[in-house]
């Protein structure tokens, strides 16, 4: 087999060392005589699996203890719903930092069942950037901020926490969560779909203070309500098994490989090799500013725009999958989650110089 560069935005590349436990376990789990994907979620080795992958979780984090952590199923476009379902009750609202698509649907699906508000919109300037904690102001009647962490589609990011001015603060992290730090204390719910940094696609991570816990609406569908979730931890249906055993085993392998700190060490080279890279000349352009640049997904264009076409055709075919920008903005992505190794961004750095040097 060969594993080619994959630096698509998700479902994303995994660790080899993952992948290889995977197929070790997928027609026997350890000893059980069962497949991974045939033991029941009702097992006594099934509840290892979770309980271990929540034990992972919480070092990785430095969860509080009185913090709840639930995997749960319908990706972080559930949460866009599920969230204000349970945090507001009717009549109530939230404060939303729109940064990109993601926070746009945020508050689209918020609209539909409660009410939301953009305290800042980076819309007008086609994403391109963060706001300052100046730029916006938090309503005193809001009863919390929701930003999203990372924007995959545009390249931008929080470098530092928003100021919620002291309310409740909820964030979408599905696209940086163990890739930087983070500090689970001061935010009252975090969730993230696996599929970039965490594992396959099917799973979604929450994790809520004893304030979202308490405020979590008790009337709702049981599917949908995080109290419910938390008294059958995270068992209310049958969960993506399959997803939770490789959800430990990326949480494991951050682990071995020294933590999130050590993670974020390792994205920020290889972002910056990246960004150098389109920084040192004019022939390519960079589509977020500076300061707000993503060091998860590097998004940039070719100035000669022709040459779009013919740089992305001719890295498929050396094996650097994944390149082509979101619809949206077109241009060219490089996503560079925590499984992309280093030696395949030296590769594409190469590249990109070798195209340059072709076609200047």
């Amino acid at each position: 087999m060969v594993r080619v560069h994959n630096f698509g935005a998700g479902p994303a590349v995994l660790p080899l060392e993952v992948v290889e436990s995977c197929k070790q376990n997928l027609a026997e789990l350890g000893t059980t005589g069962l497949g991974l994907m045939e033991t029941s979620h009702r097992s006594k080795t099934f509840q290892s699996i979770i309980d271990e992958a929540i034990l992972e979780l919480r070092e990785l984090l430095k969860i509080p203890e009185d913090y709840t952590v639930l995997l749960l199923q319908g990706g972080a476009s559930l949460q866009f719903h599920m969230a204000p379902l349970n945090l507001l009750s009717e009549g109530e609202f939230a404060d939303v930092l729109v940064t990109g698509k993601w926070s746009q649907n945020t508050l689209i699906e918020m609209r539909k069942i409660r009410n939301g508000a953009p305290v800042w919109d980076g819309s007008e300037g086609d994403f391109r950037r963060i706001p300052i904690s100046s730029e916006y102001s938090v309503s005193q009647d809001s009863k919390y901020l929701h930003y999203t962490s990372n924007n995959t589609i545009y390249g931008t990011q929080f470098k530092e926490r928003p100021d919620s001015r002291s309310k409740p603060l909820v964030v979408d992290a599905s696209s940086d969560i163990c890739g930087v730090p983070i500090d689970v204390s001061s935010h009252d719910l975090i969730y993230a779909g696996a599929q970039k940094n965490l594992g396959p696609s099917g799973v979604t991570v929450c994790i809520l203070s004893p304030w979202a816990i308490e405020k979590a609406n008790s009337n709702l569908p049981s599917m949908l309500s995080y109290r419910t979730q938390k008294a059958k931890g995270s068992m209310f249906n049958t969960p993506n098994t399959y997803g939770i055993f490789v959800l430990r085993e990326v949480l494991r392998w951050i682990g071995r490989n020294g933590g999130v700190e050590a993670a974020y060490e390792r994205n920020k080279r290889k972002a910056e090799m990246i960004y150098e890279a389109i920084d040192s000349t004019a022939f390519w352009s960079p589509y977020a500013e500076k300061e707000s640049r993503s060091i998860m997904n590097a998004t940039f264009r070719i100035s000669d725009e022709s040459l779009m076409e013919p740089f992305i055709a001719e890295a498929e075919e050396l094996g650097f999958k994944g390149l082509r920008g979101h619809r949206i903005v077109g241009g060219i992505r490089a996503s560079m989650y925590n499984g992309l190794e280093l030696s395949s961004v030296e590769s594409l750095v190469q590249f990109m110089g070798d195209f340059e040097k072709r076609h200047s």
